[in-house]
């Protein structure tokens, strides 16, 4: 049995600012806002969320497929996921639109900037969940609207749990709509400022809107992350990274964590923790799909981190 992974492709066109935007806009004037940032790095690198997952994934050894929809310029995408065994199998060529384009700038304190051109994306309804795979479990990343919403109905309707992670979707939703996609799903995955969007926007609480689902997973950064599940509210530590270079896709590489151990029915302590050292990886590199290892590498990795084996 497979994930599905149901989100964006997208290529990042990634800039560092070698200052803090906090030194250039005056709080005072972000009405009338006129700035302009020089940027003497930049990196255009493989991205999307369902991109990134089904990469994180697809290292720790797991068992998923991605399903969305790409461009006209794809090509160098797609002979990449060739090269690494990732399969292509459930996306659409969209042959009149460009992929995605993510415009990210990032500051000296990883504040970021971002810039989104969804092109192929907006199509992301034009597919359905697939009849050919046996899924056990889903995931809703951010995606065209109406293929986000489409593809949590098609899953309740299935009777397949999904993670619902809205990330920077979300302010397409009203109230509504996030209360929709909280009952339809199994499991929701935000961080924390999207936890108090999400709180001020449907006005449940985060235990609120655990008692909806099985669990509701917070990441904070550096802070670790917190599971409420079975009206419990699990602390997972963080992991002291090699480096801090980059916190460009670290949420997508914790997400892979998770569906990684919500597929090997592992209990909520380990799979928050396999995500918790997914995104420490991650963030010791640049670009979101940059850093490797091995499922073996990985589970010394684990051991070393947290005292005991996978």
């Amino acid at each position: 049995m497979s994930a599905l992974i149901c989100g964006s492709f997208a290529y990042d066109n990634i800039m560092v600012f070698p200052d803090r935007f906090s030194n250039h806009i005056l709080p005072d004037k972000v009405h009338m806002l006129n700035v302009a940032f020089l940027v003497p790095e930049l990196r255009r690198e493989f991205g999307g969320t369902a991109g990134n997952i089904a990469y994180n994934l697809h290292l720790l050894g797991g068992d998923g497929y991605a399903m969305g929809t790409v461009g006209a310029d794809f090509k160098p995408y797609a002979e990449r996921m060739d090269r690494l065994g990732i399969s292509r199998k459930y996306l659409r060529d969209i042959p009149e639109s460009f992929t995605a384009q993510a415009y990210i700038t990032t500051d000296l304190d990883d504040n970021q900037i971002t810039a989104f051109h969804p092109g192929a994306m907006n199509e992301a309804h034009s597919q359905a969940l697939p009849d050919d795979l046996d899924i056990s479990v889903g995931l809703i990343s951010p995606d065209g609207r109406d293929g986000m919403i489409q593809h949590a109905e098609q899953f309740a309707e299935r009777g397949i749990p999904f993670i619902f992670d809205p990330g920077q979707g979300l302010p397409m939703f009203d109230g509504d709509d996030l209360k929709r996609f909280i009952e339809q799903a199994g499991y929701v995955a935000v961080n924390d400022y999207e936890s108090q969007l999400m709180m001020d926007r449907t006005g449940w609480t985060m235990e609120e809107m655990a008692e909806r689902v099985r669990a509701v997973i917070v990441t904070r950064g550096g802070e670790g992350s917190h599971i409420y599940t079975d009206g419990k509210k699990l602390e997972i530590p963080s992991v002291k990274p090699a480096a801090i270079k980059d916190p460009t896709g670290c949420g997508d590489a914790y997400r892979a964590g998770l569906l990684y151990g919500l597929a090997k029915n592992m209990d909520w302590e380990t799979s928050g923790r396999i995500a918790s050292l997914m995104g420490s990886i991650k963030i010791a590199h640049t670009g979101t799909q940059n850093h490797h290892f091995t499922p073996d590498e990985f589970a010394a990795r684990f051991q070393d981190a947290f005292g005991y084996a996978l």
